[in-house]
């Protein structure tokens, strides 16, 4: 394993969130971390909502959502971040849409959802959302595709997903929108697939060589990562039990298929749950779930140039769970749990000049 390229990450941390939460809400809005909802101590869905400033490094509390909830997707729409889905306080999925208005500091109802939603994937495009999947009060995982338009103030339907899910990991690039894994009640999805938002058609990609709970996905450099994960046993292999891994596979674009990298170019822990994200050219997995009794704080990238994997510097706050946001050269790690929910907020940082 090797270690040099540790040298080019570090550690920020920043005063804790004045709210221990996992599963919140995060966006980043002109140099303000807005940290939004979640569950508590008490594990219900909060209406609290906080910003942390960047620039003074102070956080300050904001008006509450109107309606609490946890697990939601938000998307930044110039001065406004809209919150869409959830599950609220009786743990059934939300249909509500509120919109922050950062410069007035108060909070808009928008048009709800046509269906009420928890795990909705958003990705945003030219000032549009769009709001694929999600799990309805039936708990059957949904195909719909909706989009946003915030002039009209309404929800359109678009072709749906050849593979219902909830909870998908969505890349945007080019005209296209990928949308890979999710879940159907407890099953992860392998489906890997395209909505071109141009023709507006549905392409089935080839889907994940291995069938994994809480991997890690990300995009760098023409490429998708999925990461290790829970490993779930084939449907007739009786005696197996879900266990961690640390597989890595890719799909090149370019050339349209899956390649499982070696065991040499594994990677070095086995972890879910955990946080990922692309950082210069590298890939980085952050913390997670493995095999030990506690959450995991060891961190490890894979370098697109060297095609290797290699130790970083290990999180200030071994956590699960976190909710996560890349903004400029850093990759951020919110809440989460540690012992119980957490109030850490850290981030991975690209040292300048790398």
């Amino acid at each position: 394993m090797a270690t040099g390229g540790g040298r080019a990450f570090a550690w920020q941390v920043f005063p804790p969130m004045p709210t221990c939460r996992v599963y919140g809400t995060v966006a980043y809005q002109d140099g303000h971390l807005l940290v939004l909802g979640g569950c508590g101590r008490a594990g219900l869905p909060l209406d609290t909502a906080e910003t942390l400033d960047m620039a003074s490094h102070t956080w300050v509390a904001l008006a509450p959502l109107p309606t609490a909830r946890a697990g939601a997707a938000a998307v930044v729409l110039g001065k406004q971040v809209l919150v869409v889905g959830g599950v609220d306080e009786g743990q059934s999925p939300v249909a509500a849409v509120e919109a922050f208005l950062a410069d007035e500091g108060r909070w808009e109802r928008r048009a709800t959802l046509p269906q009420a939603a928890m795990g909705v994937a958003t990705v945003e495009r030219d000032g549009m959302v769009y709001a694929l999947g999600g799990m309805g009060p039936d708990t059957a995982p949904q195909a719909q595709v909706r989009v946003y338009e915030p002039r009209r103030d309404c929800w359109l339907s678009l072709p749906s997903m050849p593979t219902p899910c909830y909870g998908a990991s969505t890349f945007l690039h080019g005209n296209k929108i990928y949308v890979l894994g999710g879940r159907q009640g407890k099953l992860p999805v392998t489906a890997f697939e395209a909505f071109d938002l141009e023709a507006r058609t549905w392409t089935r990609h080839p889907s994940l060589p291995s069938r994994r709970a809480f991997a890690g996905c990300a995009m760098a450099e023409g490429s998708v990562f999925s990461l290790g994960g829970l490993q779930q046993p084939g449907p007739h292999n009786f005696y197996s039990r879900p266990h961690f891994v640390n597989t890595v596979e890719m799909f090149d674009l370019e050339h349209g298929s899956w390649t499982k990298l070696p065991r040499s170019l594994r990677m070095r822990d086995k972890r879910a749950d955990f946080v990922v994200g692309s950082l210069g050219d590298h890939v980085v997995a952050i913390g997670g779930l493995g095999n030990q009794p506690c959450p995991l704080g060891s961190v490890e990238a894979f370098s697109l140039a060297r095609r290797r994997w290699e130790v970083l510097p290990a999180m200030p706050t071994a956590r699960c769970s976190c909710s996560s946001l890349k903004a400029g050269p850093r990759l951020f790690a919110i809440g989460g749990v540690a012992q119980g929910p957490s109030q850490a907020v850290e981030a991975l940082c690209l040292r300048d000049g790398v």
